[in-house]
């Protein structure tokens, strides 16, 4: 009796798999290759997550998101950051209206469902500041008056790791509200070759136009109410509390990472198991999630920098140093 109730329990996950199915064909119409960047970028819209894309100019950071946005029937807006940018520029602004005598406040290009940040790191500490609220309360308070976003909600940045002129660190406290920091690599030789025939048959053909909107808002919203459900055990619970744990008791790391990150790579691993058709976690999946949750994270120390030692190579020997559960 117990064994059939906990079948008759079992999440259904035939909407989401649709649903992932359907945005993830749109993008291959225009994006050859960069498969992790967008799953991990699906990834964090089901988990309720920001993502930080970062890469070299015209590895299609920026194309690539605008192309989930255009797959999905929500707002979208963009912001290009600069070094001259202001906060209310971004949030919005109290304007005097005449006819009533008073001010109403205009909604800055926050007020969407989608925003992508073009080159966050562009922007001085006081703009970049004005996202804190946003991206980990889902508000925006101007004047002591707060304003709800509407969910759907997520933030997708880009910057790029090379040029360090006229840009600005984050601050770790902004960097921890990202799901995900998401590198992206430099497509393969017949990787470009392919991206050269398709744009070549394209022609005259707007990328963007070939894009159709498979995915709703509040399909969304639903969506991420069935992953919040999917099953995770104690022990793979308690695996992702001491992995998190090793990154604050490390010698190669000076700043470990938050509790945060910890809940981080619980939902980012439901997520992923329901994109992989299951309702229920298991070890792989947060494995595959764990680099990018903590890479963006931890802060190594000045020795293991001065040696050439990457971030992703330190998480690689925590993961080896635990007991994988199985």
């Amino acid at each position: 009796m117990e064994e059939q109730q906990i079948f008759e329990t079992r999440t259904d996950l035939s909407q989401l798999n649709d649903a992932v199915q359907s945005v993830r064909q749109q993008i291959k119409k225009i994006i050859v290759g960069q498969d992790e960047m967008v799953k991990l970028i699906i990834t964090a819209l089901l988990a309720d997550g920001h993502v930080l894309i970062e890469g070299v100019p015209g590895v299609a950071k920026t194309l690539t998101a605008k192309l989930v946005a255009r797959s999905l029937a929500v707002g979208f807006s963009r912001i290009q950051f600069t070094p001259d940018l202001m906060p209310s520029d971004v949030l919005g602004t109290p304007v005097f209206n005449p006819k009533e005598g008073s001010f109403e406040f205009k909604r800055g290009p926050l007020f969407s469902n989608i925003v992508l940040i073009d080159e966050i790191n562009r922007a001085p500490a006081k703009t970049q500041s004005a996202l804190f609220e946003v991206m980990e309360e889902k508000q925006i308070t101007v004047d002591g008056k707060t304003y709800p976003m509407q969910p759907p909600f997520m933030v997708l940045a880009t910057q790029n790791p090379i040029e360090q002129e006229g840009t600005y660190r984050l601050p770790e406290a902004q960097l921890d509200r990202f799901l995900f920091k998401v590198i992206v690599p430099y497509p393969t030789e017949a990787e470009e070759l392919e991206i050269l025939n398709q744009f070549h048959q394209m022609a005259n053909q707007d990328a963007l136009s070939a894009i159709q909107s498979v995915l709703h808002g509040d399909t969304i919203v639903r969506i991420r109410k069935v992953v919040k459900e999917i099953v995770i055990d104690e022990k793979l619970l308690a695996f992702i509390a001491k992995l998190t744990h090793q990154t604050r008791n490390n010698g190669s790391i000076y700043l470990g990472a938050s509790p945060r990150a910890s809940l981080a790579i619980m939902n980012a691993s439901k997520a992923m198991a329901a994109i992989n058709g299951r309702d229920f976690v298991t070890p792989d999946d947060i494995l595959e999630v764990v680099p990018p949750v903590l890479r963006h994270r931890i802060i190594l120390s000045p020795d293991k920098e001065m040696e050439g030692v990457t971030e992703d190579n330190v998480i690689k020997q925590i993961i080896h140093s635990l007991d994988i559960p199985r």
